[in-house]
């Protein structure tokens, strides 16, 4: 019935109305199943590992959600960039055109004024014959300059009609890409207000101390599960890399924020942090602090979406939190590469970036390494 409704609609409106109202029913019918979801939560009085499953999902989706809206944000500014230079172009072709219109119509009156000229009078009354020589070979250079001073013009209006041509494409991609931005922003809002719900009831069943030391403690075991396992791969890989040694100090911030420099203090029980928290705005980029590859990037408990670095030499640097990962595992980063975007996956409730420096599995407080 569904189905049969939107093949009536699509009969009646134009291709673009009918892709918007499209996107507004699969957009209406994802609000309908998170609600679902959630009134279920509710009902069944579900548990921290029921909804610990559920948060993952939520900010799987939310990461898949934010790197296609960042893809498409990254293709606005392209096609915007592309029609300023294709502008510019036309500009310029239409004010070449109109010098070259002018000097033809001078060439023009020229030639017509030419015209008179009776070459065979000329030679048949003996006119000077040098004379007679430097006027033909005057206007045979004329003619040729004309010719050249046409083929210019043809070009340049051929030029001029396939760069209007390609500004009319790339306003209507556009146009596309906007109602596709639009689209995405409103997907990730349902998404996020789902996961906010979710982390509520999360949170809730998780109110003693014990409790959440407990869940800390696990929390630190994945990631050095992970760590430990990335640290295999970086061993098999047998990629040669300078590491961060050289660079002490001299590391540049991973993400723009306020820094709080939380090395070594106590978190809360026995658990102390082992690295620092930047605190930034949601979806702006994550940076590879040094050169590397990507050993890791995927949703871990208490971290969220994490990305783990080797730089070789038992170097690595782990960023967790991330609002979606742009890199994938065995991928080759440069110092300063955007690899994320900031978020606050992994429970938390306000965006910001984790992020700690180890070597050979030992972790490195990452105010001595950084340049603040």
């Amino acid at each position: 019935m569904f189905y049969s409704l939107l093949l009536g609609i699509a009969l009646m409106m134009p291709a673009g109305a009918f892709a918007q109202e499209k996107e507004k029913a699969q957009l209406a019918e994802l609000q309908a199943e998170l609600k679902a979801r959630q009134q279920k939560l509710a009902e069944s009085q579900a548990s921290a590992e029921e909804l610990e499953a559920v948060l993952k999902e939520s900010e799987v989706q939310i990461g898949r959600v934010a790197s296609s809206l960042n893809q498409t944000e990254n293709a606005l500014q392209t096609n915007r960039a592309e029609q300023k230079t294709l502008e510019a172009e036309q500009s310029e072709l239409k004010t070449a055109i109109l010098q070259q219109q002018s000097l033809l119509a001078s060439q023009l009156r020229s030639a017509f004024m030419a015209g008179h000229y009776d070459y065979a009078k000329m030679l048949f009354y003996q006119d000077d014959a040098r004379t007679f020589e430097r006027v033909l070979t005057y206007y045979q250079y004329v003619s040729k300059a004309r010719q050249q001073e046409i083929t210019k013009f043809r070009d340049n209006v051929e030029r001029l009609e396939a760069v209007t041509a390609q500004l009319e494409q790339k306003a209507s991609e556009l146009e596309a890409l906007l109602a596709e931005q639009q689209q995405q922003r409103a997907v990730l809002v349902a998404r996020q207000d789902d996961r906010k719900q979710t982390l509520n009831r999360l949170n809730a069943t998780i109110r003693s101390e014990s409790a959440q030391v407990e869940k800390l403690q696990a929390n630190e075991l994945s990631l050095m599960r992970a760590i430990e396992e990335a640290q295999r791969r970086a061993e098999q890989a047998n990629i040669t890399l300078e590491g961060l040694a050289q660079g002490k100090g001299q590391l540049q911030l991973p993400a723009k924020g306020r820094v709080r420099k939380l090395f070594g203090q106590r978190r809360q029980g026995q658990v102390k942090w082992k690295g620092i928290v930047i605190e930034g705005d949601e979806g702006s980029a994550v940076q590879a602090v040094s050169n590397g590859r990507i050993l890791y990037a995927d949703w871990l408990k208490g971290f969220g979406l994490v990305t783990i670095i080797d730089h070789g030499q038992g170097y690595m640097s782990v960023y967790g939190h991330n609002q979606a990962l742009l890199k994938q595992a065995g991928d080759t980063v440069s110092r300063g590469e955007t690899i994320a975007l900031v978020g606050q996956s992994g429970g938390q409730s306000f965006p910001n970036l984790y992020f700690e420096i180890r070597h050979k599995g030992k972790a490195l407080n990452p105010s001595s390494w950084l340049r603040f």
